[in-house]
């Protein structure tokens, strides 16, 4: 029985083609480097800006169960009452 990455080897002309796509995307990175550097720097701070709510939307979901006066923990399990007297 064959596997899965037996049917799929790659070619030695589609890593070429892989390797031009990767130049051509580098060279055009530097090229809107170098072009267009002060337009980025003066976006700069707005985008900073932006991800200040942005942060705050998609990283609320780890604060669900941490609610003042909660008695579950985020497990599920209830905290053990009264004292400790493991001591």
């Amino acid at each position: 029985m064959e596997s899965h990455s037996d049917n799929h080897e790659r070619s030695p002309s589609g890593r070429v083609v892989r390797w031009a796509i990767v130049g051509v995307a580098l060279a055009a990175a530097y090229m809107l480097w170098t072009d267009h550097q002060a337009h980025l720097y003066g976006v700069l701070p707005y985008l900073l800006l932006a991800a200040c709510p942005l942060m705050h939307l998609f990283h609320r979901h780890g604060h669900r169960n941490h609610r003042p006066g909660s008695a579950e923990k985020p497990d599920g399990s209830e905290p053990p009452s009264g004292p400790d007297t493991t001591g």
